[in-house]
């Protein structure tokens, strides 16, 4: 197959209209509308339903825009590697992350991997689906599991536990609970169970929840958590890493805490001679030093 038609094809498909492709690809639509008849031709089948709001793929265009879909996450990784052959640190790094963790922990963090890296232009990706390396949907990833996706660099950074903390104000106002039994007197501010979450967290969720919280507030992200609990709302479920940043929270019910979560580095096996992956795992592991520092310290 032509790979001009192919590349044409791919960019009607991902756009849906022959006139916005057209725009990408900087021909006329009439241009565009050719190439795909011809196509269609060489290939005699029908790859879209023509309506009136646009385009729609057939089943045999759906098989196709899969196959192109590839090929062009291919040539990206391909164009990736040659580029990172230059001696200089510099262009897109894509890293995806939690919510929680991206927000909290790795953002306030970057200023100094700009620094030694100011031609760096970082695509930070935050959210709970686990990203396809090997698909290059990502560079790097920083997950609170190990990654189980074949061909990938793995690293483990630290481990993490999920514990209760609230402010000195709501405490004030609200008590103190010494046990769990206690909790049944605050609201309780945590991921809902069903959330896409570290089992760990939800497990610590489920054993405090069991003892009749009468009041609750659920948000699907760490972040959002820390903000209910930063407004003096109840006592949040946390990952314990944000102490640092947030100082003056309080533990409570310090016996209570989830088991060891631990938090990975992983990139693709092709990208290890990267050199933008390597300042950004460098950058990584240089923070979590510090971090654990501090933590003892």
């Amino acid at each position: 197959m032509d790979w001009d038609k192919l590349r044409i094809f791919h960019a009607v498909a991902d756009k849906g209209s022959l006139t916005h492709a057209g725009e990408v690809l900087h021909l006329s639509q009439s241009a565009v509308s050719r190439q795909i008849r011809a196509l269609e031709e060489s290939l005699n089948v029908t790859l879209f339903h023509r309506h009136a709001r646009g385009l729609i793929l057939t089943e045999q265009g759906e098989l196709l825009f899969e196959a192109t879909t590839q090929m062009v996450k291919r040539l990206d990784a391909t164009a990736a590697r040659i580029r990172d052959s230059e001696d200089e640190v510099l262009g897109e790094l894509r890293v995806t992350t939690t919510t929680g963790f991206g927000t909290l922990w790795l953002a306030p963090r970057l200023a100094r991997l700009y620094e030694n890296y100011p031609q760096l232009k970082i695509d930070l990706m935050l959210e709970e689906r686990l990203l396809d390396l090997p698909m290059r949907e990502a560079d790097v990833a920083i997950r609170l599991k190990e990654p189980s996706q074949a061909d990938l660099i793995r690293k483990r950074l630290m481990n993490i536990r999920m514990r209760l903390f609230a402010t000195p104000q709501y405490l004030e106002k609200a008590g103190t609970p010494k046990t769990l039994a206690e909790m049944t007197h605050h609201r309780l501010i945590c991921q809902h169970p069903g959330t896409p979450q570290v089992a760990a967290g939800a497990n610590l969720v489920q054993e405090v929840m069991a003892h009749n919280i009468a009041s609750t507030l659920h948000v699907n992200n760490y972040f959002g958590v820390l903000q209910g609990v930063l407004s003096h709302l109840g006592i949040g479920v946390l990952p314990d890493y944000i102490t640092e940043g947030s100082p003056h929270l309080v533990r409570v019910l310090d016996e209570v805490e989830s088991v060891e979560v631990p938090l990975f580095l992983a990139y693709p096996e092709e990208l290890r001679h990267s050199k933008r992956v390597a300042a950004f795992r460098d950058f990584v592991l240089d923070e979590i030093v510090n971090f654990r520092r501090s933590h003892q310290g």
